[in-house]
């Protein structure tokens, strides 16, 4: 194993063994494997699995059971390094992607996702910690924008050759996950052999943590997890089963959502910077709820495919305006409480997943409008919190009730 290499003295490595590639490296093998496991599903379970919305929603609530178990990492970087911790985990979610299409009946479907799943939490809640033990607050926000943008973008090359060679080449569900899944693992092993291992200048609580100081952040994340699933699980679903999306056509799709996020991810990260967390959720929010609500226009009213794609296409730009959210927590946070509190910030982000997939899977079988309703109700909780953001949020102002608080926040 590499030696200790703090963060300070890093800027002395070559360019491509410091840090930030390193996160840079992590973003854009990830989306590999999860975006081509997420590009076909919904035609793989349809086609192949015959899957209907009350399948697809318990494959959904399995998948997120992991990340309601993600505080299990405060127990394992007792133990294991976050950095090594996280890149085991990106090779977990490449392996368990290559061998998707193995096992094409519920049972196998569940148990392959429970396992990709186990690598994609455990690896996004550690990279999120080492995000913001690793940029400076001041640089944070264009930072992210960039890293998000980098892994738009190579996840656009898969894409378009998804789209290209799915005929051309007669291409397979199985040779897609194959190729994506390996090389994802790929990437995670060569980072394990080739980066030392980079030692923040402070050192993380390794306990579970729940100050009452960040309870705002706390409930933005489970209104953010509780929404983000209606989208995850049933924005696409709808596509395939009520305007009959082939593979080249969602792929597609996703392909004019990596462009725009290519360019207007570096955007995001300076809009945040440049007019705070504050106003960039409450355009995030706002801008969802009526997305969701088109949603519902597209059953209640009959509204066409085009306005569909658009709203799609809208709904991910607006996602891309959540890293306001990290940057709103590393501005309040004690430094060492960036790890555990990013463990449990991602459990409770997945507390309504657990059981939300499954239950409005159900309700899509009765009323797909109901569902895209509720979801706008979400947001426009979400934007009620966002409200509560203060202008300028620090350690004691937290919240625009802080100055309100009787006495000093735990």
């Amino acid at each position: 194993m590499s030696n200790l290499v703090s963060i300070n003295d890093a800027a002395s490595l070559a360019f491509w063994r410091r840090p930030v590639t390193l996160l840079f490296v992590g973003a854009m093998a990830m989306p590999v494997a999860f975006f081509s496991w997420y590009a076909l599903l919904n035609n793989f379970v349809i086609e192949v699995a015959a899957f209907d919305g009350a399948d697809i929603g318990l494959l959904h609530t399995v998948r997120e059971i992991p990340g309601f178990l993600a505080v299990g990492v405060i127990a394992i970087i007792i133990f294991v390094r976050e950095q090594v911790l996280g890149l085991v985990s990106l090779a977990l979610l490449g392996v368990a992607t290559a061998f998707t299409a193995w096992f094409p009946s519920l049972e196998g479907l569940l148990t392959l996702t429970m396992l990709s799943s186990i690598g994609f939490h455990y690896y996004e809640t550690v990279n999120q910690s080492l995000q913001l033990q690793w940029l400076p607050k001041d640089r944070a926000p264009q930072m992210l924008g960039w890293i998000m943008g980098a892994g738009s973008a190579v996840t656009l090359v898969v894409f378009v050759l998804i789209v290209l060679m799915w005929d051309t080449l007669g291409l397979t569900y199985n040779v897609v996950f194959m190729a994506a899944g390996l090389f994802t693992a790929g990437v995670a092993v060569f980072c394990l052999i080739a980066y030392p291992q980079f030692e923040a200048p402070h050192p993380q609580v390794k306990k579970m943590i729940l100050r009452r100081r960040y309870w705002l952040y706390y409930a933005l994340q489970f209104m953010a997890g509780a929404r983000r699933q209606i989208f995850m699980v049933f924005a696409g679903f709808m596509m395939v089963e009520k305007f009959g999306f082939d593979v080249q056509e969602l792929t597609g799709l996703y392909l004019i959502n990596l462009v725009l996020n290519i360019g207007l991810a570096p955007l995001l990260g300076k809009a945040v910077s440049r007019f705070g967390e504050r106003r960039t959720l409450i355009v995030e929010y706002g801008g969802l709820a009526i997305v969701f609500a088109a949603y519902g226009g597209i059953y209640w009213f009959g509204w066409g495919v085009v306005l569909a794609a658009v709203l799609y296409v809208i709904d991910h730009v607006l996602f891309a305006l959540a890293l306001a959210l990290k940057t709103y927590f590393q501005k309040i946070a004690d430094p060492g409480d960036i790890a555990p509190t990013a463990a449990v910030a991602f459990t409770i982000n997945h507390i309504a997943a657990v059981f939300l997939p499954v239950l409005l899977g159900l309700l899509w079988v009765v009323s797909p409008a109901a569902v895209f309703g509720l979801a706008s109700c979400m947001a426009l909780i979400s934007l009620a919190l966002a409200l509560l953001v203060p202008r300028h949020p620090a350690p004691g102002n937290e919240t625009k009730l802080s100055k309100f608080a009787a006495a000093p926040a735990e």
